[in-house]
């Protein structure tokens, strides 16, 4: 991870072909999951507890959020909180709706998520919003107060 271990594995003649380990990437997975009582808040924490490379654990039961912090695989990760507990897991889905240029366009707004998320999408969403065609540009500035060629029936 640092300079020793560069130095290291460059250094290594134990045999003609070296292999090198790939090192995994200090990251956080957030984890969708239903918690409802303290019973299934232990029972998911001792889930990820005995995993390797853990190195912390956020449990949110309002928000139904577990956050794994540690040099994990993220599906590893989902795969075993699910298997462990028997209850549906999925990567944390929403993103807060500050983040979200148009939070209530369709296919982004979510009834189900969390106070303050929005479901995560992709900027194609954007552009189901409606947009005015070109006739309904040129009705609405025929009336326009700025045009200076409008219409003038008042």
């Amino acid at each position: 991870m640092g300079v020793v271990d560069h130095v290291s594995n460059m250094l290594n003649c134990s045999s003609g072909h070296s292999k090198h380990k790939k090192h995994k990437k200090l990251q956080t997975v957030e984890i969708k999951i239903k918690i409802d009582c303290e019973g299934c808040e232990r029972k998911v924490r001792r889930s990820v507890e005995g995993m390797k490379g853990v190195t912390s654990i956020d449990i949110s039961p309002k928000l139904n959020k577990l956050k794994v912090t540690g040099y994990v695989d993220s599906e590893k990760v989902v795969a075993r909180v699910a298997h462990r507990t028997g209850k549906k897991a999925e990567l944390w889905p929403y993103v807060p709706y500050d983040e979200v240029d148009h939070p209530y366009a369709r296919g982004v707004y979510d009834n189900k998520a969390p106070a303050g998320y929005v479901r995560y999408g992709s900027e194609a969403q954007a552009s189901h919003l409606g947009r005015a065609s070109s006739i309904e540009v040129r009705y609405s500035t025929a009336f326009s107060d700025e045009n200076p060629t409008a219409c003038a029936i008042m």
